[in-house]
């Protein structure tokens, strides 16, 4: 049995970060290949809202792809909102530079999911899992259980060494008890449960992820002290009997809407004084940053309905949602949490 209290005696954030970014190359394949884009940003200085226009590219997937240029340094979104392409780009990505490499990229064009991306940004509908064109859209097949045992099981190797981190800085002293929303195999309920004697824990999951919950706790030693319960978190009004409530790794998954919607259900389960916990990762308040976060944004993007959310749009999302954002904490391997309170 893991110790949900001890660390690695080694580093993994290359490991994570090869597989976090994996995608980011494909949507710079994508963008100057297809669509020329540095050359036309060459020209024409844009807004968002102009740059979706012209490509008719969706907003969503629009601004994951400026985030990652940004990030690179391959764009700078000025004051008055107007992208403008650096210096580099210049030189290296648009049409008559005599050092432009777009031409190094062209082999790749039919990438798989540099093909996905063109549909993407076009349709913002995200593209199945990995790329398999057999498989169900990820929101659908978390409902089967192959797809589901498969996804949850790489979820909660990640989760042992992340929640580790988050229970570490995480401050819930005199807290009782804490809903882990969309919570997997319980992974963070566990490891938190582990790090503070007192606390309880309930893990809130649709079947049959609730079934792999229950028996990851079993096996982890934690059933006197972590419970699961079964509910569709958009149809559902959550249990009330909670202080805490813990969104790890669930937000980015949805669009800004759906965030919008399970932030005012948590507002209305919590009581005054009820914590809220945001636990993911972060991009930057001026979206041109971390680069892991624009870059790991990118498969979120493909294969999901959300993205990366910056710390200043949560803080936005949390204030008309009724609740009081606090800071940002970094945790590791480019993780971190932000905490709001009900008053």
């Amino acid at each position: 049995m893991t110790d949900l209290r001890a660390a690695p005696q080694t580093d993994p954030i290359r490991i994570y970060r090869y597989r976090d970014g994996l995608y980011a190359a494909d949507l710079l394949t994508a963008a100057v290949v297809h669509f020329d884009f540095f050359t036309w940003l060459a020209e024409k200085p844009a807004t968002l809202p102009e740059i979706c226009f012209h490509f008719g590219f969706a907003e969503r997937p629009a601004d994951v792809l400026l985030t990652l240029f940004a990030a690179n340094e391959l764009v700078k979104r000025e004051s008055d909102g107007v992208f403008v392409i650096s210096e580099t780009a210049r030189e290296h990505l648009t049409t008559g530079s005599p050092w432009n490499l777009t031409p190094y990229y062209s082999s790749l064009k039919n990438r798989p999911i540099a093909l996905d991306f063109c549909q993407v940004l076009k349709t913002d509908k995200p593209a199945t899992w990995g790329g398999d064109k057999k498989q169900l859209d990820w929101h659908q097949a978390m409902e089967t259980e192959e797809f589901s045992q498969s996804f949850t099981a790489a979820m909660d190797c990640r989760g042992i060494y992340l929640a580790q981190a988050m229970a570490k800085k995480l401050d819930l002293t005199g807290r009782q008890r804490i809903l882990d929303i969309g919570g997997g195999s319980g992974i963070y309920a566990c490891s938190l449960v582990a790090h503070y004697s007192g606390l309880r824990a309930t893990v809130l999951e649709q079947p049959p992820v609730d079934r792999i919950a229950t028996r990851c706790i079993a096996e982890r030693g934690f059933t006197n002290r972590v419970s699961v319960t079964v509910g569709d978190i958009y149809k559902d009004a959550l249990p009330s009997d909670c202080d805490v409530h813990l969104f790890s790794n669930v937000l980015h998954d949805w669009g800004v809407s759906e965030v919008r919607t399970l932030l005012s259900m948590s507002h209305a389960a919590l009581q005054s004084g009820g914590m809220l916990v945001i636990h993911d990762a972060f991009i930057n308040s001026d979206k041109n940053g971390p680069l892991p976060v624009a870059e790991y944004s990118a498969l979120l993007m493909h294969s999901t309905q959300g993205k990366c959310y910056s710390i200043a749009e949560y803080a936005a999302l949390l204030r008309d949602c009724g609740f009081i954002p606090g800071d940002y904490h970094e945790t590791t391997a480019d993780r971190g949490f932000m905490t709001a309170m009900k008053v």
